[in-house]
């Protein structure tokens, strides 16, 4: 998927967000819930545009967390909506399912440009640097042992 087509379908989560929160009951719970929804969904696709124009990956890699982190929230308010009795289930599944594939692209991207960045570590050598090996044994008040004995 390209950035401008990730770029859209963030968009019209939003938007979706939108539409459903507009039309749920008049009620207290309602307007609580719907309220954090709707910050969270709208914020997924404003939040993903500003990753887009990261400086650099550590920018990249810090903005789509906060994505990350919004489309898991919004999918949260969704359940808590169906669990709460406040929509049907069925009404929102889709929804419900459009963002856990957004959060699941956004942690493959988060993976992909972390590994990219963050190569795996080669394994530390088995050969010990005598003279640091002294100086720790001293800082922990043994004796070293030395290659001879």
């Amino acid at each position: 998927m390209t950035p401008e087509e990730m770029k859209q379908r963030t968009k019209a989560f939003g938007l979706r967000v939108m539409r459903l929160v507009a039309a749920l009951p008049k009620d207290r719970a309602s307007d609580v819930l719907g309220r954090q929804l709707l910050k969270a969904g709208t914020s997924v696709g404003a939040n993903y545009r500003a990753a887009c124009r990261s400086r650099s990956d550590g920018d990249f890699l810090a903005r789509m967390g906060v994505v990350e982190e919004e489309v898991d929230e919004s999918v949260y308010w969704i359940e808590m909506l169906a669990e709460a009795g406040l929509v049907p289930e069925k009404r929102l599944t889709n929804l419900r399912q459009e963002g856990e594939q957004i959060r699941a692209i956004v942690v493959a991207s988060i993976r992909t440009v972390k590994a990219r960045v963050r190569p795996s570590r080669p394994r530390q050598s088995e050969i010990r640097n005598p003279k640091s090996e002294m100086g720790r044994c001293r800082a922990e008040g043994r004796t070293p042992k030395t290659a001879s004995g």
